[in-house]
């Protein structure tokens, strides 16, 4: 499917070396303050090309809004976000125009349509991204309205990992940070690292951690739409995401109830192992999660595989490609974790007569 969001929801649209990629965003309320250089940041902050640790490919991914904004407000209609490809280089994949690249949709995409678009992988290609970026940015304008800001960092970067709790991950640090490290003190072994692995024609995997703060209690649409299963539903839809944690995560089947339960007193929380969801609802904890990426299966060694005609053969990529797609990644984390928030932001306003009532007064 190629629509997310039930009342906040946006479709995309686009391949990685078509003539352009961007989506149609529907269900913003009218009168949101639509900030056009805050939308260029969160793309700037996905765009390849900005250091050695992303893709060299070079894109500007400048932001053309098509409709749904007038005076520098929303209009309540559809917002059309459109970024033009401008440096496309198909001829990188004519050598495997016929062959699958391994990790990648190319296996799975042939035998489900029956069509191999080998230019970088067509509607597969983690370029589609810069759709759910942009929708992200929309939906974090709707969220500030409300005091509530997503905030996202990489904390794990192959076997290495950071040893601070999750209440000292540094998101401002994070925020001027090359690879969006949470932690200043393992930052440059995090970059030796993945340097490293270009240099060995590899890539390397990553993590995320990833922090809603001042969520509004009570959002959520249990039974089976719930806060946590749907936020896994967005994370799990992003490119190269193997994993999704919510709150303490698997290490909660490893513990007893007693110190699994979050204690409440005086209105708070004395812990959060629940990640800020109770029964798929919000319960006004930070909502947190972690988010793994495998490493990026475009390396540049010779690998065994096929060709559609079923011919066993060794390939070797050419191109551009990240060296670890967990970097860029976590900013489309954050961005769908918005989405996330907004939709059931909205949901929540009629959930209940009371609701209701304070709307039509």
């Amino acid at each position: 499917m190629n629509t997310f969001g039930t009342r906040f929801k946006f479709t995309s649209f686009g391949e990685s070396h078509g003539l352009a990629v961007g989506c149609v965003i529907d269900g913003v309320p009218a009168g949101v303050k639509f900030d056009a250089v805050f939308l260029q940041d969160m793309l700037d902050k996905r765009k390849p090309g900005q250091n050695k640790f992303s893709s060299p490919r070079k894109e500007e991914d400048k932001a053309q809004i098509l409709s749904g904004v007038f005076n520098g407000y929303t209009t309540g209609t559809p917002i059309a976000i459109m970024v033009f490809n401008e440096n496309a280089h198909s001829k990188d994949y004519d050598n495997v125009k016929d062959v699958f690249r391994l990790g990648h949709a190319d296996f799975t995409y042939f035998h489900k349509y029956g069509i191999k678009d080998h230019r970088g992988g067509g509607r597969a290609s983690a370029r589609e991204s810069i759709a759910r970026v942009a929708a992200g940015a929309v939906a974090m304008m709707l969220l500030k309205e409300f005091g509530i800001e997503i905030m996202s960092g990489v904390f794990g970067v192959g076997m290495l990992e950071s040893k601070l709790s999750n209440d000292e991950f540094d998101f401002e640090y994070a925020k001027n940070s090359e690879i969006y490290s949470l932690d200043k003190n393992i930052e440059q072994d995090f970059k030796d690292e993945i340097t490293k692995a270009k240099k060995n024609k590899d890539s390397i995997g990553a993590r995320v951690f990833t922090r809603v703060k001042n969520p509004i209690k009570g959002l959520g649409e249990p039974l089976y739409d719930k806060l946590d299963s749907k936020l896994a539903h967005a994370i799990m839809g992003i490119n190269a995401v193997k994993a999704v944690e919510i709150g303490s995560g698997v290490k909660s089947s490893y513990t007893y109830g007693s110190k699994n339960n979050d204690a409440l007193k005086d209105g708070k929380f004395l812990s959060n192992h629940s990640g800020g969801i109770l029964g798929g609802i919000s319960n006004g904890d930070f909502i947190e999660l972690k988010t793994y990426f495998k490493p990026t299966p475009s390396i540049f060694l010779p690998q065994q595989t096929q060709n559609i005609h079923g011919q066993n053969l060794i390939y070797e990529l050419k191109g551009r490609h990240d060296p670890c797609v967990g970097i860029r990644g976590s900013v489309v984390v954050s961005a769908m974790v918005a989405v996330v928030m907004a939709d059931v932001l909205l949901l929540n306003a009629s959930a209940n007569l009371g609701n209701l009532k304070k709307i039509y007064k």
